[in-house]
């Protein structure tokens, strides 16, 4: 896709001045150079262009507020005195994947006092013998090459991360001046009140509802405790009937057999010899 149209299509109806990130990797330059970009995009504060086969940086527009460039996979081998000129706030310039071969190259970068973070990986000129030594000198102001510093600490994970906190912070304020515009509705203190005599209705309700059923729940217990003791009584009485019945039985028997062997005995007379 050619990069006006690409521009075209990430444009999604807004206009180039409300524009703050904007994204044409792997799209196609012309001749090498950037097309279709333009000074409108006065608020960009990101811009990707990798692997889109740019030779040059020339046509770039002036966008004072970028912060963050992304040149990555392109044939560029020179012409960075303009970054100064046209991008005089950025701090994070990624060149990595190009045609730099010398520090004479990115010498124009130390015009760039807000420059922070530098990529040069896999680019020839980081064969150099004391290369991160002499970038260091060569641009004092700045703090991360190639993702380190200077005593080899890793960059925070990573400085896009701190860009994209930024952009978060803008957002949020964004958020608190439209919250602070909106209209609170008023508050009508007639309907709190009787919905708060409603909800004390409700639970007076709920009260009694709980008080009346509390009695009968006790009731029925103290009613079957009454029905099992009486039902225990009932059958101790019973058993005790019972036994003193099979006793009298027992005694009337053994009387009347006491009786019948007293009728059948005869007494034997006395024999004497």
């Amino acid at each position: 896709m050619e990069m006006k149209k690409r521009i075209h299509l990430e444009l999604r109806n807004r206009t180039p001045s409300d524009v703050k990130e904007l994204v044409l990797d792997n799209c196609r330059s012309h001749d090498g150079e950037l097309e279709g970009l333009t000074d409108e995009f006065e608020e960009l504060e990101f811009l990707s262009t990798i692997n889109v086969g740019l030779t040059t940086v020339a046509h770039l527009p002036k966008l004072t507020k970028l912060k963050k460039l992304e040149l990555s996979d392109n044939r560029i081998s020179g012409g960075l005195e303009v970054l100064a000129a046209k991008c005089p706030n950025l701090t994070h310039l990624n060149l990595s994947g190009n045609k730099i071969k010398d520090l004479s190259t990115i010498e124009p970068l130390k015009e760039l006092e807000s420059l922070k973070s530098l990529d040069l990986f896999n680019c020839e000129v980081t064969n150099l013998n004391e290369y991160r030594d002499n970038v260091f000198k060569l641009l004092p102001h700045l703090t991360y090459l190639d993702g380190y510093d200077l005593c080899d600490k890793e960059a925070p994970d990573s400085d896009a991360e701190v860009y994209a906190e930024g952009l978060d912070g803008d957002d949020d304020d964004d958020d608190d001046v439209d919250e602070e515009d909106e209209e609170v509705a008023p508050v009508d203190d007639d309907d709190d009140e009787g919905e708060e005599d409603e909800d004390e209705g409700n639970e007076e309700e709920e009260d009694d509802l709980s008080g009346d059923e509390k009695p009968d729940s006790e009731e029925d217990d103290d009613d079957l405790n009454d029905r099992e003791v009486d039902d225990g009584e009932d059958e101790d009485g019973g058993n005790l009937r019972l036994l003193y019945c099979w006793l009298i039985i027992i005694v009337q028997s053994f009387s009347f057999f006491l009786r019948s062997m007293a009728s059948s005995w005869v007494p034997r007379p006395y024999l004497s010899y």
